[in-house]
């Protein structure tokens, strides 16, 4: 919110400096962002007059002017500007005078006497530009005729206002205007509050323009009013212009000027419809699906039934409800009769409506907070006594439609409670004195403890206790509660060491050569089907952005977006990971303090490998991660417990290249590598390989557990054995695993390793079931097993550890069809 100091002290003015000011509004939650003047400094320019203007002797585009600069006193000035004429009055520079530097960091710009093309200069008409109030160059600054004569430019334009830019949080709908912030002002420092006085222009004619609500849950008041013959044409006042550019509004035309500087000053947008080019009466509903609207700003939209719009009695529309009106019936400088209308929007009606179509409005932005509802008649009144003292006319009756405001119920507040909240006692008869200033009309229950407030119209902030206690706090001022550190015995917490922090999660990632990623939780909802298999995602009802309008069930959209841009950006190596949540419609889930009703939000870690295992280096050849080196990430993640993987499919990988991971038979994760498909639609040169768990299940550990260590040396055997291709190397391993606790003769086995592989090739003569490589059928692959016996009490002996192969080959003969390799 921008506004000037002296439009802001037109309404309250109290006895504090400007940076005084600036700090109260701060510490009472207005936070001032910034203070800037009006113009740069300048010195001994005055307002002249001028009284003759001849053609310069020897240049064609150069005037000689005779400027009256008051005090009797005549100058000389050779001027260029086109619009020099003889009776205006401008801003005049005097010999010594000091301008504002022509590019920023530059030095002043001073005034000498000097002679243009032969002719004696004794000073210098100014332009806006040249005294750095707008970038208009195109001819002198024209004041008023009334401008006296010899007075300093500062004092006339006021150059020494201060421009504020307060940042307001968003429950603040009542300080989003100049009046809005000065009632806050009087509140802040108990100066009294001047509001806008005008006497109600009385109705000169008995037009009426007919209006329906069909909506109520849209709109709950609609007042307006029809003026006839005004003047489109007649002249924006100077003071109503010098406001509005000093918040950063241009001046368009009287009446767009008076609607827009009505908003600033009082919080109330209105529209203003050309009364010609409206068909019939208006009808407030809903929009249907189908129609269009073009809006003010040259934009066509197309509607729906979730956005509210005024039509005519032949169903055209002709503006967007609470957010813009439509190009049909605007205003030119041709309306001669215009319709007024101020109304109440409910706030959830308008929200979220103006993003949708990818823009926003003052209007939109005011409304969709909440506006007052019970001044919209007041304001019709302030907006015609504008319009007929500048653009004249003929004002009809107003109608006032009521048909659902909002009922505001009363809020209790503790003194007790607001005590203990703010952590200073602030006595009763103080917070009453508050709530007056703030215009909050309350009682006070019998115990005396509690303050029933009902809040004003304007107030949409206040619903709950903490509200109140909110305003008490920063009214009372945030800087007399002293700062007291919290007092709390020191206690040694337990650590749970069967538990890992996500912090330690993170580390761990980051130890293997990972770099942290943090991502929007909402995607794109190709993303949800392309790596989810997603049809029915959980979509946003007002997404920021239309490539991000859906939740992410899973993190791998993400990492391969994370890699695309670093791929655009020549990465050829990337290693990424991310710790967050994602989201899924189960209605198994209850409403709790950290749960949704109807959604699952699980955290997961997710990470994705791409380009070569290490840099380029003379140690080591040059290869492509691949699904075994992240394996292994997975692995060390997970230790000390040991993951399951098994063969799966997932709509995100490679059929054949990836695995569900598992932990005691539950899933918690895949791993594997990128779909070709994806790789193509996305634009991948190799395939990254990702990964994706549970941080909950690789968050729990188990406790390291006392075994004795053997004085004894192992004895190791090397196996080789031929079985189906069908078999999976994990399923051996599994089998090895549940012998050792079923066989005795097996107890003195340890671990049992892979350590190679071979699959038999054939040529293409070499064709049919039977076809032998290597000893090896076509059906056949050669395992090779490294197995490790120990025992803890004495050194094992060649017929013990030959029974326990032996005994173990003849098991995995009788689940698996294998055989020792000849």
């Amino acid at each position: 919110m921008q506004f000037a100091e002296s439009w802001l002290r037109s309404f309250v003015d109290p006895q504090l400096s400007t940076e005084a000011l600036s700090h109260a509004l701060t510490m009472a939650g207005l936070e001032v962002e910034a203070l800037a003047p009006v113009a740069p400094p300048t010195s001994k320019i005055v307002v002249g007059k001028v009284l003759e203007v001849v053609k310069h002797p020897n240049a064609d585009k150069l005037n000689v002017c005779q400027v009256d600069v008051g005090m009797g006193q005549t100058l000389t000035i050779v001027c260029g500007a086109p619009n020099v004429a003889p009776g205006i009055k401008v801003p005049t520079a005097l010999v010594g005078a000091t301008l504002p530097p022509a590019e920023a960091g530059g030095a002043p710009f001073k005034i000498k006497l000097s002679k243009l093309r032969g002719v004696e200069s004794q000073g210098m008409l100014c332009s806006a530009r040249e005294l750095k109030l707008s970038d208009d160059h195109s001819g002198l600054l024209v004041l008023p005729d009334d401008t006296l004569i010899g007075r300093d430019i500062r004092d006339v334009l006021q150059l020494d206002d201060m421009i504020f830019d307060i940042k307001l949080t968003p429950n603040k709908a009542d300080c989003l205007s100049v009046f809005g912030i000065a009632r806050e002002t009087a509140a802040i420092t108990g100066a009294p509050l001047n509001a806008p006085s005008y006497h109600p222009v009385p109705v000169t004619c008995d037009a009426r323009l007919p209006v329906r609500i069909e909506a109520p849950q849209l709109c709950g008041r609609f007042s307006g009013r029809v003026i006839r013959n005004v003047d489109a044409r007649a002249s924006t006042p100077a003071w109503m212009v010098q406001r509005l550019e000093r918040v950063g509004q241009r001046s368009i035309s009287a009446l767009v000027d008076i609607s827009n500087y009505v908003m600033l000053e009082l919080g109330r947008p209105s529209h203003i419809f050309d009364l010609d080019k409206i068909n019939g009466g208006l009808h407030v509903r809903w929009g249907k699906r189908g129609e269009t609207l073009k809006l003010l700003n040259g934009n066509t939209i197309e509607l729906d039934e979730t956005v509210g719009v005024i039509a005519d009695d032949q169903g055209r529309v002709e503006s967007l409800a609470g957010i813009m009106g439509g190009d049909s019936t605007a205003v030119t400088l041709d309306t001669r009769h215009i319709y007024l209308e101020a109304a109440f929007w409910w706030p959830d009606s308008i929200r979220g409506r103006a993003r949708q179509y990818n823009f926003s409005t003052d209007a939109a932005h005011r409304f969709e907070r909440g506006v007052d509802y019970a001044t919209t008649v007041e304001h019709i009144e302030y907006l015609t006594h504008l319009i007929t003292t500048i653009c004249g006319g003929d004002a009809g009756p107003v109608d006032d439609h009521i048909v659902n405001l909002p009922q505001r119920k009363p809020v209790s507040m503790r003194v007790s409670r607001a005590n203990r909240i703010i952590g200073v006692p602030i006595d009763a008869n103080e917070i009453a004195s508050i709530f007056t200033r703030l215009n909050l009309s309350f009682e006070r229950a019998a115990d005396g403890d509690t303050f029933i407030v009902t809040p004003p119209t304007y107030r949409f902030d206040i619903d709950i206790e903490e509200d109140l206690i909110e305003e008490v706090a920063r009214i009372h001022g945030f800087e007399k509660i002293p700062a007291r550190p919290p007092m709390a015995t020191s206690e040694m917490r337990v650590t749970n060491e069967t538990r890992r922090s996500i912090h330690a999660l993170r580390r761990a990632l980051a130890a293997r050569d990972y770099a942290e990623t943090v991502n929007f939780s909402f995607v794109d909802v190709e993303w949800e089907r392309d790596f989810a298999g997603n049809e029915r995602p959980v979509a946003l009802l007002n997404p920021i952005a239309s490539q991000l309008s859906v939740m992410r069930s899973t993190l791998f959209g993400s990492l391969v977006g994370v890699l695309q841009h670093n791929l655009n950006r020549r990465a050829e190596r990337v290693r990424v990971f991310e710790a967050g949540r994602v989201f899924r419609a189960d209605p198994a889930v209850k409403e709790g303090e950290l749960t949704v009703e109807g959604f699952a939000q699980p955290k997961m870690i997710g990470a994705l490998a791409y380009g070569p295992v290490v840099d380029e280096q003379w140690g080591v050849s040059a290869r492509h991660v691949d699904f075994f080196d992240v394996k292994g990430d997975v692995q060390a993640l997970f230790a000390p417990t040991v993951p399951r993987f098994t063969r799966a499919s997932h709509p995100a990988l490679h059929p054949g290249r990836s695995a569900r991971i598992e932990i005691d038979g539950r899933i918690v994760g895949w791993i594997g590598e990128l779909h070709p498909r994806w790789m193509r639609k996305y634009d991948l040169p190799h395939a990254p390989v990702l990964f994706e768990v549970e941080a909950d299940a690789v968050a729990g550990r188990a406790l390291p557990g006392v075994t004795e260590i053997s004085k004894f040396p192992p004895v190791r055997r090397d196996i080789a054995l031929v079985v189906p291709q069908h078999v999976e190397v994990q399923s051996i391993i599994d089998e090895f695993a549940q012998a050792r606790g079923d066989n005795d003769a097996l107890r003195f086995m340890q671990k049992m390793v892979l350590f190679d592989e071979f699959r038999p090739k054939f040529d293409a003569k070499q064709t049919g079931s039977g076809a032998v490589s290597g000893g090896l059928s076509a059906d056949e692959k050669s395992l090779a097993f490294r197995v490790t016996l120990q025992d803890t009490g004495g050194t094992l002996q060649d017929e013990t550890v030959e029974l326990a192969v032996k005994t173990l080959v003849e098991r995995l003969a009788r689940v698996f069809g294998a055989r020792l390799r000849g």
